[in-house]
């Protein structure tokens, strides 16, 4: 067996057989994993309050010979975050926060930079910022990382290049904006300012940290709110279930 030792993000715990759990965990390595805690259903030693959802972890892991799961040898408790648990809401926000993540990096499929932007999403969650200050930020970035950036960069119906003027619109069946001569806004089209845009696109770069005074007011996150949700919903395929609580 070969042993990890890694910083984690709890997502799931299921109960498994009479006295285990298997867990369900994000790592900056290896991405999202899943491994049995033996006795981690009663176990105060090796687990103490390391194991409850959204909570940063140190893990020490197992792996086995292939086609069967890790085995969680001891957990380190880093941070709990108490002032999520406390709140229904922070709560809501922060399953969504760990269902986007889980679909957009399945098993295996590792990027230390969405783990750093989950971990410093419940941070900030957890401190009591605004919910847009958090939830538009986290998913700019997470779709960007996933795969899922939104072009910014030219018309997607012309090609003309845009300059950083006038309203442009979001076109979802081609995953980025195109200029008032080739789409009008609408429900499913909505429109962007050049603010908009702008702050967009500093979203989707991931260079800012999470809670951060980013300058727009929350009529411009506002704004990007809707287009984040059309994207996701149209690049993801499938239906968040905890996505009624936010969106």
């Amino acid at each position: 067996m070969k042993a990890s030792i890694s910083d984690a993000i709890i997502m799931r715990t299921k109960e498994f057989g009479e006295t285990d759990l298997l867990v369900t965990f994000f790592t900056p390595e290896q991405g999202q994993l899943k491994a049995v805690a033996k006795g981690g259903r009663k176990s105060r030693k090796r687990f103490a309050n390391s194991l409850d959802v959204f909570s940063l972890v140190v893990l020490e892991y197992e792996s086995r010979k292939e086609g069967t799961l890790p085995l969680l040898q001891s957990g380190k408790l880093v941070h709990a975050f108490p002032g999520i648990r406390s709140d229904y809401t922070r709560l809501s926000l922060a399953s969504y926060m760990v269902e986007l993540t889980e679909a957009l990096f399945p098993l295996g499929v590792a990027d230390k930079r969405a783990f750093d932007l989950l971990k410093n999403s419940l941070y900030a969650l957890d401190r009591g910022h605004g919910e847009q200050e958090i939830i538009v930020p986290f998913e700019a970035g997470a779709l960007a990382l996933g795969g899922y950036r939104i072009n910014l960069e030219r018309c997607c119906l012309c090609g003309r290049r845009y300059m950083g003027q006038g309203t442009a619109v979001f076109v979802r069946e081609r995953g980025g904006i195109a200029c008032m001569r080739c789409r009008r806004p609408s429900v499913d089209m909505p429109s962007l300012s050049p603010e908009a845009l702008k702050v967009l696109d500093s979203l989707q770069s991931v260079s800012h940290e999470l809670g951060e005074d980013l300058g727009p007011s929350k009529g411009v996150l506002s704004e990007i709110r809707p287009v984040l949700r059309l994207h996701r919903d149209y690049r993801i395929e499938r239906p968040l279930k905890t996505a009624k609580h936010v969106d």
